[in-house]
């Protein structure tokens, strides 16, 4: 069984996760985009993930999508939206029902790369729709990572600009891992025995309230 919720204490004494394969930044359509499609064609669990470029404050204007992570087992694909945008073959993936795409508050990230290009969204799949089943209250990438696989993930790159001309190091392992981690999430949670949360575990607050 795994646990209901975990604090950050708990979190700093894991040991640190890095996708351990291949991360290919894809930034025009050509070769490389064209390598990327066939791996990613032939897999059936993917992580998924967007970043898009962060905003500080009320008046600053968000440009939508920069990031498309889309991660295999041992391969990690970054698409750079604003300049390789969303073609057609790349969406095609996105509206393949038969290739899963696992990632984490996945409706607001699916609305962002729908306003770059029309797609019917299939085979999607939020950890934070399904984790309640095997116990989990937690719907955070870092908590369900800490929770199910028992390792943490850097937050550092998050509020990074995503927008530029060229990603670090630091980013691509950032986008890389926060894809492939909810594909590890849910591989590990298909192996595992389901222990739904009652009304009182999910939502202790309201049961508090009532007395």
């Amino acid at each position: 069984m795994f646990q209901i919720s975990i604090n950050p204490d708990e979190i700093a004494a894991l040991e640190l996760a890095s996708f351990p394969g291949e991360i290919v930044v894809v930034e025009e359509e050509g070769p490389v985009m064209d390598q990327a499609l066939r791996y990613l064609k032939k897999q059936t669990v993917l992580g998924f993930d967007t970043e898009s470029r962060p905003t500080f404050s009320p008046d600053q204007h968000s440009n939508g999508t920069a990031l498309l992570q889309l991660s295999g087992s041992g391969k990690a694909y970054l698409f750079r939206i604003k300049k390789c945008g969303l073609p057609r073959p790349l969406a095609s993936i996105l509206a393949n029902p038969r290739i899963l795409k696992v990632g984490a508050a996945t409706q607001d990230d699916v609305r962002g790369l729908q306003k770059v290009a029309g797609f019917a969204p299939k085979g999607f799949i939020d950890l934070q729709n399904i984790v309640w089943e095997y116990g989990i209250r937690d719907k955070s990438v870092k908590k369900m990572a800490a929770i199910i696989l028992g390792v943490k993930i850097s937050k550092a790159q998050q509020l990074s600009n995503w927008e530029a001309e060229h990603l670090s190091d630091g980013q691509r392992r950032y986008a890389a891992t926060d894809a492939w981690v909810c594909r590890e999430m849910y591989l590990k949670l298909l192996g595992s025995e389901k222990h739904p949360l009652t009304p009182q575990e999910l939502h202790p607050e309201r049961f508090t309230e009532n007395g």
